[in-house]
C-alpha cells in the first residue's frame, strides 16, 4: 500500500469514527430532549405491552382524555419487558407518542452510546495500526531487495 493510500485510508477511518461519535452524541441529546418534553407535560397511565424486544417494544394505553394510543415508534427504554405485561408509563400529554417506562430516563442511553463509541474507536485504532505495520513491513522487504545494488563499491562494475 502506498503512503498516499495509507494516509487516505487512515483519514477515512478517522472520519468514520468522528461520524459515529457525533451520531451517539445526537442520540443521547435526543433522549434528553424527549425526556424534558415528557417532564414538562407529564401524564401517567397503565399500559399493556403488545410486543417486547431488546430495542423496541410497543404498548397500548388510554390517555387522560380516554383516547387509546399505541405509539408507532414504540416506547422509550424498553428493556426487560415481556408481551402481555402491564406497566406504568409516563407520556407527554401534548404529544402522546412520546412514551417512556415510568421511572426510567435518558441516563440509560449513556452507557450504550459510550460503549458503541469506545468499540468503534478501538476497532479503528487496531485497523490503523495493522495497516501501518503491514505497510512498514512491505517497505522493509522492498528496501532490502533494492539494497544489494546500492551497497556496491563505487569502482565496482555490476555483474551481468
Amino acid at each position: 500500500m502506498s503512503a498516499t493510500a495509507l494516509r487516505r485510508t487512515q483519514i477515512t477511518l478517522l472520519l468514520i469514527g468522528a461520524i459515529v461519535t457525533i451520531m451517539m452524541i445526537v442520540v443521547v441529546a435526543g433522549c434528553y430532549r424527549d425526556d424534558s418534553s415528557i417532564d414538562a407535560h407529564r401524564a401517567t397511565a397503565t399500559a399493556d405491552v403488545v410486543t417486547a424486544g431488546a430495542t423496541k417494544s410497543t404498548v397500548r394505553f388510554y390517555t387522560e382524555s380516554g383516547e387509546l394510543r399505541s405509539p408507532r415508534l414504540g416506547i422509550f427504554y424498553p428493556t426487560e419487558l415481556t408481551a402481555g405485561q402491564r406497566i406504568s408509563v409516563e407520556y407527554d400529554s401534548t404529544n402522546p407518542d412520546l412514551v417512556r417506562v415510568a421511572g426510567r430516563d435518558a441516563s440509560l442511553a449513556i452507557i450504550p452510546a459510550v460503549s458503541i463509541v469506545g468499540y468503534t474507536w478501538l476497532l479503528i485504532v487496531v485497523v490503523m495500526v495493522l495497516l501501518a505495520e503491514i505497510t512498514r513491513r512491505r517497505g522493509r522487504v522492498v528496501g532490502a531487495a533494492a539494497a544489494p545494488d546500492s551497497v556496491r563499491a563505487p569502482d565496482e562494475q555490476p555483474v551481468n
